[in-house]
């Protein structure tokens, strides 16, 4: 029997990514996630939470139309989200109930899923189980998945190997090859280089027109202590914005705040969502050694308290790194609480979308006019560029190759480096597409 793959949703657009396999009357799904911009636009819009439901997430294109697989919906034994970014585990809440199989996930995305489902006051029957990196499960008499750990840009993050009688599926969307990582272990690099009869490799093409390979996050840290060092200029405000979930960089900051003897304070509910969740798998040790404000009021006092005891004695790293209206950042700058000495360190980069950009120049706009100095790019990114795309397909030799996440232009440019590697089996799929391996 062949295995059948479905592309149910992010290949045809970043985020909402979900992907089904299935093999006889067995399937899995891996991945369930939302598109940031559209989910976050309609759900801040959308006044009445009733509607904030699967039927009008879909129609806004917020989250995946699962219809291509309907027919499938009996077969499917497990729920896969392979890391605990929202483009790959935010839809959960909605769609999991759709179909009578537990989800499985390592520890951190579990943490980060279960918080989502209690934020949202959402039924959740699907079973969580924690699998932890590098484990194994049988899900059904002839499928096993297996989280092989790799490196990216929030904890335990993993390739999802599915095994089945007629080989491998192995799902690679979301990784770089980061040998020496500031929090966690290396990619497993020997399991990769074991497997045997890969039928086919999905895998990212964020960018697979680039050329080389994604620095470590070490260069990262490096990257922002040289930044804060710059900016410790005297009696000024310090503060950095970056990804709430990128925990490996909210640890740097605590360690440089450290060395700089600034009380480090993480402002801002999703920021204070991750740092709990990495604390429940024992990642970091985060809110022992520093203050973390969640909610809006308290960060606007605590804003003031900081500016009656002297900025220059805190760093400050909170979230609002895109721009984003209602984000900590820009209410810091409706506040007047930042003058011409002080810095803004954007440990990050823009994410390339209308709004994200439209959002980003207008909030630099605005620092600039107020004589804030700001550091942008300060940042390294969680996801592979080609050396690393070409060890991972030199790595397992796959005999079909899939692509997903990234633009027509990166996909094609991955295209012709696996062509250049003796690949003619190469599928650059849309949303809702049936390949048969």
């Amino acid at each position: 029997m062949p295995i059948e793959i479905c592309t149910v949703s992010g290949y045809s657009e970043f985020g909402k990514n979900m992907t089904a396999i299935r093999f006889e009357n067995e399937a899995v799904v891996i991945d369930m996630g939302i598109q940031p911009e559209k989910y976050i636009k309609f759900t801040e819009d959308e006044e009445d939470l009733a509607k904030v439901n699967a039927a009008n997430l879909v129609k806004v294109g917020a989250i995946p139309d699962t219809s291509a697989i309907d027919d499938w919906a009996d077969f499917i034994k497990a729920i896969v989200p392979g890391h605990a970014h929202l483009d790959h585990c935010g839809a959960l809440a909605y769609l999991a109930g759709k179909y009578r199989a537990p989800v499985l996930c390592t520890p951190f995305t579990a943490e980060v899923i279960r918080g989502m489902i209690k934020d949202r006051n959402i039924e959740f029957k699907n079973k969580i189980s924690v699998i932890q990196p590098n484990g194994i499960k049988k899900v059904s008499k002839n499928i096993s998945v297996e989280f092989i750990h790799t490196t990216h840009s929030t904890p335990h993050s993993s390739m999802i190997a599915v095994h089945t009688p007629e080989g491998i599926v192995l799902y690679a969307s979301d990784f770089k090859f980061d040998l020496t990582p500031t929090l966690g272990k290396p990619p497993n690099i020997k399991r990769l280089q074991s497997l045997n009869s890969v039928a086919a490799l999905i895998m990212e093409s964020t960018y697979g027109a680039k050329p080389g390979r994604t620095p470590s996050e070490a260069v990262a840290k490096e990257m922002l202590k040289e930044a804060v060092e710059s900016a410790d200029t005297g009696k000024n405000a310090i503060i950095i914005t970056t990804f709430s979930s990128h925990i490996a960089r909210l640890k740097s900051a605590l360690e440089i705040g450290q060395k700089h003897r600034r009380k480090v304070v993480y402002l801002g509910r999703s920021m204070a969502k991750y740092i709990s969740a990495a604390e429940k798998c024992g990642i970091v040790d985060i809110s022992g050694k520093a203050d973390i404000v969640r909610y809006g009021s308290k960060v606007e006092r605590k804003l003031h308290d900081i500016g009656r005891a002297g900025k220059h004695r805190f760093l400050l790293v909170c979230t609002g790194h895109q721009g984003e209206p209602k984000s900590v950042l820009s209410r810091i700058i409706s506040k007047n609480f930042l003058d011409a000495k002080d810095y803004v360190i954007f440990s990050c980069r823009t994410i390339p979308t209308p709004t994200n950009i439209a959002n980003r120049q207008r909030l630099e706009r605005e620092l600039k006019r107020m004589g804030v100095h700001i550091l942008v790019d300060v940042h390294q990114s969680g996801h592979a560029a080609q050396d690393e795309l070409r060890e991972l397909i030199e790595m397992v030799k796959p005999k079909t190759l899939i692509f997903t996440h990234g633009d027509i232009k990166q996909k094609h440019g991955l295209a012709d480096l696996a062509k250049q590697l003796g690949h003619s089996k190469i599928h650059i799929p849309k949303d809702g597409d049936r390949l048969v391996i």
